[in-house]
């Protein structure tokens, strides 16, 4: 998993060379001929919305800087100034909130109860860009909630929003009272009111949880999160040294992981020889097929559910709504990059930006 404590710490060690690092990432995606909309920009010029919809039609042709009134150097320098703001954040965040970070929860009479608020917040997705969001416990993406297969669970939603809404446990077989979709399973939570939703989770995996009332709009400004089953036993799963978020989302502030836009994103770090889990969920609207450089990803589930023959590749296409589990055997000491392959969820003239993140391998 992902912790506030790696968050803030993921060069803990003595952090990497600032030139070495620059070198590396120069050969990743910086250095591919990424194409995408100027308006698509991390941090956007005056004027520049920098959502999602904004890179839909990307001018074509070769020239697209220079027709932006960009030099060679000036595009070099804003891609530069991006990486160098990747390498900040890297050692201290450069954006203020963390999202998913796991929820304590307290044990009632053999239950896991968690208890989550619905609020809404200001969410900075990259440095200076404060988006109006609608939360968990006021954070994107909500609280990792952690539980295991076989174990009640109940979960206390309290509605501090200015609207109604439901929670809906995308992935579990939970009884119909409890599956979160207004006027179908329940009356959705009014504003200052609370709802309880108890379960037995199943199936084990990688799940989610997020808005089923408003769902463009709720789940688009961050009411979304991630409920990990762990397996009633552990020989189910394949063993790993780390285990990692890595959630989509593409409306608020465009196209972020786990809350936040490049050059904010959070990297990924491991040791020499690690195995490491990644588990990618897209709570967006759009299909993001996911690049590692330099490493293989072994992909063992989907949607949670156990593959009968796991296959390798290096880009994993997630569609909206679907979860994939990948281990991947820290093989190749280096920083590799780790983005979305539509490359206008990348990169623009004005450098990296959105889907793009870093596996330190060290």
């Amino acid at each position: 998993m992902v912790t506030e404590q790696e968050n803030e710490e993921v060069l803990e060690g003595g952090g990497v060379d600032r030139r070495a690092f620059l070198g590396l990432f120069a050969g990743g995606v910086g250095g591919a001929a990424m194409v995408a909309a100027t308006a698509a920009a991390a941090w956007p010029r005056d004027g520049d919305s920098g959502s999602a919809a904004s890179a839909s039609n990307p001018p074509a042709g070769a020239g697209m800087a220079a027709a932006h009134g960009e030099s060679p150097a000036d595009m070099d320098a804003m891609h530069k100034e991006g990486v160098d703001l990747f390498l900040k954040n890297a050692e201290s965040p450069i954006t203020k909130g963390v999202g998913a970070t796991e929820l304590e929860w307290k044990m009632v009479d053999g239950v896991r109860v968690f208890e989550l608020t619905c609020r809404n917040v200001d969410w900075e997705v990259t440095p200076g860009k404060v988006e109006k969001a609608m939360t968990y416990n006021g954070i994107v993406p909500g609280p990792t909630l952690r539980v295991v297969e076989g174990q009640p669970v109940r979960v206390d939603v309290r509605n501090d929003l200015d609207q109604s809404t439901a929670v809906h446990w995308h992935g579990q077989r939970v009884p119909n009272a409890m599956d979160g979709v207004p006027f179908v399973t329940q009356p959705p939570i009014q504003p200052g009111d609370s709802f309880s939703y108890e379960f037995t989770p199943g199936p084990f995996g990688s799940h989610m949880y997020h808005s089923h009332h408003n769902a463009t709009e709720q789940v688009g400004k961050g009411m979304l999160g991630a409920l990990l089953v762990e397996p009633a036993n552990r020989a189910d799963e394949p063993a790993y040294d780390k285990d990692y978020l890595y959630i989509l989302n593409d409306s608020l502030g465009g196209f972020t992981i786990n809350g936040k836009g490049f050059p904010a994103t959070a990297p990924y770090t491991a040791a020499l020889g690690e195995r490491v889990r990644f588990r990618f969920m897209n709570e967006g609207q759009m299909v993001h097929p996911i690049h590692l450089h330099g490493l293989t990803f072994e992909i063992f589930a989907r949607d949670g559910y156990p593959l009968p023959q796991p296959f390798r590749c290096d880009t994993i296409t997630v569609a909206p709504g679907e979860r994939w589990d990948a281990i991947v055997v820290a093989d190749n000491p280096g920083l590799w990059a780790f983005h979305c392959h539509i490359l206008s969820h990348a990169e623009s003239p004005q450098g990296m930006f959105g889907m793009v993140s870093v596996l330190i391998v060290k």
